[in-house]
């Protein structure tokens, strides 16, 4: 029995330097604490921010692998997409850039004469 509170007190006791460190870290009750101290958590932050930097560019490789893999992917399906209904595809692209064409050529030629006038309209027959 005296050993499982021996033990218990051990616990509370590596519990309690636990928290203490996590506040530390955290930046908390950092006034008890000397030079040393001070230095020993500016390298433990310095390894951490290093090893969660680390990991970060870990994951942007695999993402930018991942993105690089889907474009190639893309790129055979239109490839596929473009061979399979070449004919097609081409009439229609033909078809609209004539309705473009001639839809901007009377754009072009319409000419309409503006005037701004303050008030009511004034009627004129014509």
């Amino acid at each position: 029995m005296q050993h499982l509170k021996h033990e218990a007190a051990m616990m509370s006791r590596k519990i309690e330097l636990l928290e203490n460190s996590r506040r530390k870290l955290l930046g908390h009750n950092l006034g008890t604490c000397s030079m040393e101290e001070l230095q020993d958590i500016d390298k433990q932050l310095q390894r951490s921010l290093k090893n969660i930097r680390s990991r970060k560019d870990q994951l942007f490789k695999e993402d930018i692998q991942k993105l690089q893999t889907k474009e190639k992917f893309l790129l055979e399906e239109n490839k596929r997409l473009r061979e399979k209904n070449g004919p097609k595809q081409r009439h229609v692209q033909d078809k609209e850039q004539e309705e473009i064409g001639s839809g901007s050529l009377s754009t072009q030629c319409s000419d309409v004469g503006t005037e701004l006038c303050i008030g009511p309209p004034k009627y004129s027959i014509v």
